[in-house]
Formats: structure tokens, C-alpha cells, sequence
């Protein structure tokens, strides 16, 4: 049996179920405002993208049971929506094509279906439309059955908008994994806000790694002064992990330093971050310094390591 703490978790996941069916209209008998359900709808959405599908494949990608959809087709065959061939590869099956009616309803219902999406968006704040469907991307490639091909992740600069995502992001990670305080969601709001008032595009750069539209790790340079570059908040979120993303980052920072005519690439880190100190050290920069700290709470030790370009 599941611990009581699963049953929390499973328990949400039933009311979130419960919600977005009731959300979708997927129990309404007329969906769309017409007169087939949700089911009717999407086996027409199905043969509409496609052009033409074999019935068999819509019992099994759909998970309908042959006879109900029989009964589809058949309403939307007497209503002139759909065509039907004996499948050429399966007798037992037939191949379904849209009529020109068929065709016009297709177009029609997705219509309806954007201008039904966009009614909702339009009541959200700013930045909330992308907030949910970064968290339907998030369940759909997580339970999703190709999960294991998930798109390869890009690096790119920093765009509106990033900046706030690299503080949220990074406080979240570091008080749940490492029980620090606020004091250093502080101090990550302080380096985001000075990068952001100071930028100059010939001596500072932030880099955001991006894989299916999410963010999922960052890095930045920050001119030190003296011609010393100093690289900062290098994140990896645990989506990403394995990746190595985090490598391709301090790799993209030192390419950028040497560029812009640095000298000397620095950094600060405390030692409890083994996955970044081996980076670090496989990249060649050498510790300098090591000094204990409570700046965020517990007990830590920092380090200063510093790379020669």
C-alpha cells in the first residue's frame, strides 16, 4: 500500500483530474457547441489532420473499443462528414476519409476550440498563459510514453523575462536541496538586478539552456574589473541533469571571456556542489581560497576558483 504521503500526492493528481474534465466539457454531451461529445470531435479532429486513417489505428492510439467506434463512424457517415475504404492492409478494418462537409466541420470545430482557448487566456494576467503551458508541457513529457525523446536541449542569451526565472528558480532549487534562507534568493536577486542595470553586450553575457521551450539551466559573465570576468549562478534544474548542460555552459562562458579580452575567469562556489566543482576542476580552473561562512544559514565552505585565459 501506498504511504499516506502518496496518497497526498495521488489524491492531488485525482482532484486536478477532476477539474480539467469538468474544464474541457469532456462529460458535456454536446461539445463545442454541437451536437457530438468530446469522443465524436476527436476521432473527427484525427482523420481531419491526417487526411485519412485506418480505423484500427484509431481503436489503438485512442484506446476505443471497436464497437463504440463503429457507432461513431457510422453517425458521421450518415451526416456526410466521412468516407469509408476497406483498409488495402487489414480486411477487418477500413480506411476513413473527410468529405468536403466533413472537411468544413473539421476546420469549423478547430475554430471554435482556439477561439474557446483564447476566451480563457484572455482572463489571465501577463506571463500566465506561458505559466500553463509550460506546466502542460512539463506533464506531457514526464508521463508521456516517449519521455526518453525528449527534444535536445539549445543554449542561448538571456531574453525579457529570463532573468526573473534564474532568481526564481535558483531560491527554489537551494532551499529545498540545501535548506538555505532567503538571504541568498537575496543575493541571486542582487547579481540578476546589477547584470541587468550595468549590461554591456562586449563584456557581459548570460546564456539559458532551453530544452522543449522550458528553461532548464543558465550562466552568466559579469565584468569584474581588472580584467577579470567573473562567471555566476551556473544551474542546472534536476530535469535536466545528466545532460551535460552544465559542462556546455562554463564551456560557452570561457569561449566568451577569452573573446571579450579577459585575462582571468572567476568564480565563487561553496564545496557541498560536487557536480559543479568537477566541472570546474575538468575545465582547469585551480582553487585560490576556501573560507567558512553562515551567509545562507547552515555552516558552509566557499571557494574561489579562478581559470587563466
Amino acid at each position: 500500500m501506498p504511504a499516506a504521503a502518496d496518497f497526498t500526492t495521488i489524491d492531488a493528481v485525482r482532484n486536478f483530474n477532476r477539474f480539467y474534465t469538468n474544464f474541457l466539457g469532456v462529460l458535456n454531451k454536446a461539445y463545442l457547441d454541437s451536437p457530438y461529445t468530446l469522443t465524436d470531435v476527436r476521432v473527427l479532429f484525427e482523420v481531419g489532420f491526417r487526411g485519412g486513417v485506418a480505423a484500427s489505428a484509431l481503436t489503438r492510439e485512442l484506446h476505443l473499443d471497436p464497437a463504440y467506434l463503429s457507432r461513431i463512424v457510422k453517425r458521421f457517415r450518415e451526416d456526410g462528414l466521412i468516407e469509408t475504404t476497406l483498409d488495402p492492409n487489414d480486411a477487418r478494418s477500413q480506411i476513413i476519409k473527410v468529405t468536403d462537409k466533413g472537411q468544413a466541420q473539421f476546420e469549423e470545430f478547430v475554430r471554435r476550440s482556439r477561439a474557446q482557448i483564447a476566451g480563457y487566456f484572455e482572463k489571465l494576467a501577463p506571463g500566465e498563459p506561458e505559466r500553463v503551458v509550460a506546466a502542460m508541457q512539463t506533464i506531457q513529457e514526464t508521463l508521456g510514453p516517449d519521455r526518453t525523446e525528449a527534444p535536445p536541449a539549445i543554449i542561448r542569451n538571456h531574453r525579457p523575462g529570463d532573468i526573473g526565472w534564474i532568481v526564481q528558480s535558483q531560491a527554489r532549487f537551494y532551499t529545498e536541496e540545501f535548506g538555505w534562507d532567503d538571504r541568498f534568493e537575496g543575493l541571486v536577486a542582487e547579481v540578476a538586478g546589477k547584470f541587468l542595470s550595468n549590461f554591456n553586450p562586449q563584456k557581459d553575457r548570460c546564456w539559458i539552456a532551453e530544452r522543449g521551450g522550458l528553461n532548464v539551466g543558465s550562466a552568466m559573465i559579469t565584468n569584474g574589473g581588472d580584467g577579470i570576468a567573473k562567471l555566476r549562478l551556473l544551474y542546472v534544474d534536476k530535469t535536466a541533469r545528466g545532460l551535460g548542460l552544465g559542462k556546455m555552459l562554463v564551456d560557452e562562458c570561457i569561449r566568451f571571456s577569452r573573446d571579450a579580452g579577459y585575462k582571468t575567469l572567476s568564480l565563487w562556489t561553496n564545496d557541498i556542489l560536487d557536480t559543479a566543482r568537477a566541472i570546474y576542476i575538468k575545465t582547469g580552473f585551480r582553487l585560490v581560497a576556501e573560507e567558512r561562512h553562515r551567509m545562507f544559514g547552515p555552516e558552509l565552505n566557499g571557494q574561489t576558483w579562478e581559470l587563466d585565459l
